[in-house]
């Protein structure tokens, strides 16, 4: 599902380079879940945007889906993302001016299909445990309600791979167990590979394995449990 081939990333800073990323290798198969951690500055978040085409690396190679991302442009690479990819991000990134629903229906709208979002939209909702709150705005709902929104957005178009970065990090202790246990759930019915930065130690435990990172290299693939 996912190939990540010596890839590196290096960013100028006032004439001086800054290595984030450094020579990582590693493979995820179909319908794996596997956390990457490691300290704050160590290429986490860099590492996930590059493996899902948003950003590109300095040299080295991702295939997502069989796909090698360095041969697409980036009109290309959003169809690709479209296509195959969910998101889950910290932050919700959720548009403030569309409804809960309208957020939902969202990335299958994309796709410029003529049969309606709508249904799907709505059994999302409902599987989330907000049938009741679809015609909310972003701002009507607490964060936890956002993310329960952001999750049905992840899924409505039945992704092949999810990546989720910082899935429970804006959330209080109670609503982050809840929103686990829903992301889990949801990807296991639906047989979506998982990929997911996290430093909720607990979160990382749930997956089948642990990639450490320190200081933009990969120092640890940890396997906790066969798929």
């Amino acid at each position: 599902m996912l190939h990540v081939n010596k890839v590196s990333k290096v960013f100028s800073i006032s004439g001086k380079q800054l290595h984030v990323l450094d020579d990582i290798n590693f493979s995820v198969e179909k319908k794996e879940t596997i956390a990457i951690v490691g300290p704050s500055g160590s290429g986490k978040t860099t590492l996930l945007g590059i493996c899902a085409g948003l950003d590109t690396p300095s040299s080295g190679d991702v295939s997502l889906s069989d796909v090698k991302l360095r041969a697409l442009d980036e009109d290309d690479r959003a169809y690709l993302r479209n296509q195959n990819v969910g998101f889950i991000f910290q932050n919700f990134q959720l548009l403030s001016t569309l409804t809960a629903l309208e957020n939902v229906m969202v990335p299958l709208d994309l796709r410029g299909g003529k049969q309606s979002s709508k249904p799907q939209a709505l059994d999302l909702l409902s599987r989330v445990g907000l049938a009741d709150r679809v015609d909310h705005f972003p701002s009507q709902l607490s964060g936890g309600e956002q993310q329960r929104v952001a999750i049905a957005r992840a899924f409505i178009t039945n992704p092949s791979i999810l990546f989720a970065d910082e899935p429970t990090g804006n959330l209080d202790e109670e609503t982050a167990e809840d929103i686990t246990k829903l992301i889990f759930d949801m990807n296991k019915e639906i047989g979506t590979t998982l990929v997911l930065v996290t430093h909720n130690h607990d979160l990382a435990e749930r997956t089948d394995r642990i990639l450490y990172l320190k200081s933009g290299k990969l120092v640890e693939d940890k396997l906790l449990r066969a798929i």
